[in-house]
Order: structure tokens, then sequence, then C-alpha cells
């Protein structure tokens, strides 16, 4: 009787497409990350007449940006890839640029606002791989990761306005 491997993953997604998907999160992990380490960073470093509440706005979106970055790493595990976790490996996946100065408030909003939409955009391009591997777990994901982006980027983008 042969023996069965039980590292070998057969979970109804071939492995070209579970690899491609892992990739796409990838990019969204780094996305991901790189926004919640500019949006800490404006958080710590926001002044002007609107400190309070950008304050805590920031900081309510650093915290939910920090528990996805684990939930998109899990996938990316569960599918039989390594995740990367290394400032190296990030920087060069990520689609978002550092700040590395201390903009105005003003510019961090617009800044975060960018980065919404680009975390927005990169979980968007997965979507046809995943659609046609029949991924409903990275489906589910992605469409809750857009749909929190999306909002972020409109209650940012609401106080530009006026």
């Amino acid at each position: 009787m042969a023996k069965k491997n039980v590292t070998a993953i057969d979970i109804g997604i071939n492995d070209k497409d579970r690899k491609k998907i892992a990739d796409g999160l990838s990019k969204l992990l780094a996305d991901t990350y790189t926004l919640y380490l500019k949006t800490h960073n404006f958080h710590w470093n926001v002044t002007g007449p609107m400190f309070n509440t950008l304050h805590l706005m920031f900081e309510a979106q650093y915290n939910e940006l920090w528990l996805a970055v684990d939930l998109v790493a899990e996938r990316i595990r569960a599918l039989g890839y390594p995740a990367p976790g290394t400032y190296k490996a990030l920087a060069k996946l990520t689609s978002i640029t550092e700040e590395e100065g201390v903009p105005t408030a003003t510019e961090m909003i617009q800044q975060l606002v960018a980065g919404q939409e680009a975390v927005t955009r990169t979980a968007r391009s997965i979507f046809p791989v995943v659609d046609a591997a029949d991924d409903a777990p990275t489906a589910d994901l992605l469409t809750q990761r857009m749909q929190l982006h999306e909002k972020n980027a409109w209650m940012l983008r609401s106080l530009l306005e006026g």
C-alpha cells in the first residue's frame, strides 16, 4: 500500500491557480501592511485643528489594518505558500509609497485616500483567477477587504470637502 503524502494540498484548486492566488494575496498583504504602517505613522504625527478627529480615525483604521494583515497572511498559508514577512519582501511587492517626512493633516488624508484606493485595486485585481478557480474563501476575503477600504476612502475623502 502506497503511503499518502500528508503535506499535499487537495482543496479543489490546482497548484498553478493556488500559486497565482497566493502571489496576488502577497501583493495585497504588502499593500495592507504598508498602509497600516503609513496610517500608524500619521496617527502619531498628525497636528492641527482636526487633531483629535484624525488621531482617533487613524487609530481605528490602523487597528483594523493590523488585524487584516493576519487574515491575508493566513489565507496565503492555507493555500500552501509562505507569506512574505520582511520589510524587504513587502517593499518589493507593495504599490503604496512610504512617506519620509511629516506632511500636513490634509496631505495625510489625501495620501491615505490614495492608499485605501490602492489596496482596493490590488484586491480587485486578484478576482479573475479567484473566480476561475472557484475559490470562495478568498473571494469572500477580497470582498470584505474591498468593502472596508472603499468605505474608509469615502470617509477620508469626506474630510477634504468643504
